[in-house]
């Protein structure tokens, strides 16, 4: 029974240190999405150095490298009545730093032309079985989402 309990008690210890890298750290800018009380709802991190798969944006003059997701969700946040910024991390909380990045940057702006709902499900411009389903999962989820906020939901 102590093998097992140490065994697992590494596992999570494992699981924590890898995901560590991902936490937001001073000096971080993020899209952050907001209630109308300014409590979060999400997040999508936005990186000052170019890497695999991401393109270049400018959010309120300043320079940075975003994901076709990041963009996509910028404007199903809006869409949902959200408030979105970019938000600078300075050691001790949040800075608004850009509103309405929405506005700034769209999918037509990088040449997307699929439904911001597709982009989030990672549908590809070639139709396939696993990529439709994957659409129609993300369309359900967001209408259960909409749905359960108005009252009407499960």
């Amino acid at each position: 029974m102590t093998l097992r309990l140490a065994t697992l008690l590494a596992a999570l210890c494992a699981a924590t240190v890898s995901h560590a890298d991902s936490l937001p750290k001073p000096g971080d800018y993020y899209l952050i999405s907001r209630d109308h009380a300014g409590k979060f709802l999400g997040s999508h991190k936005l990186f000052k150095h170019k890497s695999t798969g991401m393109k270049q944006v400018t959010y309120c003059g300043n320079a940075y490298f975003v994901r076709d997701s990041s963009v996509a969700w910028t404007e199903l946040e809006a869409e949902f009545g959200h408030i979105v910024h970019v938000e600078f991390n300075f050691g001790k909380g949040w800075r608004p730093i850009c509103a309405n990045p929405e506005r700034e940057v769209t999918r037509a702006d990088l040449g997307i032309t699929r439904d911001a709902r597709e982009v989030l499900a990672g549908v590809s411009t070639e139709p396939s079985p696993a990529n439709r389903l994957a659409a129609i999962g993300a369309m359900f989820r967001t209408s259960v989402f909409e749905d359960s906020k108005s009252g009407l939901g499960m």
